[in-house]
């Protein structure tokens, strides 16, 4: 699977009729999936009413179509409105996967998956009740993601599984209409799959929990639990061409020039479109890290860098802070 444009924490909404059974399904599930529960299904209408859509047009594109048809209409994307999303406080409110019981008393599971049918979330039916004539034909109709029996041995393991992969899945599709035209501008790699392998396995190293794409220079910014911050920035061969070019016009040192050329390090110039500038001459190794290779379609050159506290426009509101903040209320 490609790797989503951005991805954060997000709430599983746990929805039954059982007040007792809610309890415990939410002290048994890993902490770090947070869950809100509904005990009634009008309550839970109610809400994700009022939080399930506020998602929808959170990214978006501007079309200009005169003097041209609708067809032939030229389409800006701003990439800034990616990574801004780690401002909001509010993103790991946002709802992601529904898990929802069958028999209920003022509708069934699948009847309310069906007044959800335009709300994003995915969705799982996770019922002692439902047989799998119920469930076969609610997936069939595209009213569940999923159907978890409550009595099967595994039932808790399956569904937590399940909930880390509707998870990916929700972010997956919101990136997918705009991966097209990310490639466009200059950031290849968002569909690049070896490449998408390498960024999984940096995220799972440094137990980051939340990555959206970065537009200057091109990257991935990265926050772990406790909101610190590392921005994997990604060269090409023409990028890496244009820093070279840039820094010899600008006089840079001999050493530096060196190093670009020969593909030793990435650089990142703090300061404006990240490219040298004389300010820069003495201690530019202080803006560099060693480069490394992902040969994929093309040769992607990238490293890790840490972001201090201020270099971003706004501090990010840390997942942990969150977690406890929710429990409290909770």
């Amino acid at each position: 699977m490609p790797l989503p444009i951005y991805q954060h924490p997000s709430l599983t909404l746990l929805i039954d009729d059982s007040d007792s059974f809610l309890k415990s399904l939410s002290f048994q599930l890993d902490p770090a999936l947070a869950s809100k529960s509904f005990h009634d299904t009008r309550s839970a209408l109610d809400w994700i009413g009022s939080h399930g859509s506020r998602q929808q047009g959170r990214l978006s594109a501007s079309f200009d179509t005169y003097p041209r048809s609708a067809d032939q209409c030229n389409v800006a994307f701003d990439i800034e409105q990616i990574h801004r999303i780690s401002f909001e406080r509010e993103r790991f409110m946002t709802p992601s996967v529904l898990v929802v019981d069958y028999s209920m008393p003022q509708m069934n599971g699948v009847q309310l998956c069906e007044a959800l049918r335009d709300v994003p979330c995915k969705k799982i039916l996770f019922t002692g009740v439902a047989d799998e004539k119920v469930a076969v034909d609610a997936f069939n109709r595209g009213l569940i993601d999923r159907y978890i029996k409550k009595s099967d041995d595994d039932a808790l393991d399956r569904l937590e599984s399940e909930i880390v992969a509707l998870q990916r899945e929700y972010f997956a599709a919101r990136s997918d209409p705009l991966r097209e035209l990310l490639v466009l501008h200059n950031h290849a790699f968002v569909s690049d799959p070896v490449f998408c392998e390498l960024a999984r396995s940096i995220i799972a190293q440094h137990r980051i929990v939340e990555h959206y794409l970065y537009p200057t220079p091109s990257g991935i910014l990265m926050y772990d639990a406790e909101g610190r911050a590392r921005l994997m920035v990604v060269e090409t061969e023409a990028s890496m061409n244009s820093h070279y070019e840039v820094a010899c016009d600008d006089d840079a040192p001999p050493s530096l020039l060196d190093a670009l050329r020969e593909r030793c390090i990435i650089p990142w110039f703090r300061d404006g479109d990240g490219m040298y500038s004389q300010r820069f001459a003495r201690g530019w190794h202080k803006f560099t890290a060693p480069a490394q290779v992902c040969k994929a379609s093309q040769d992607f050159y990238w490293a890790l860098f840490d972001i201090e506290a201020g270099e971003l426009q706004e501090p990010a509101h840390p997942f942990s802070q969150f977690l406890r903040e929710h429990a409290g209320a909770a």
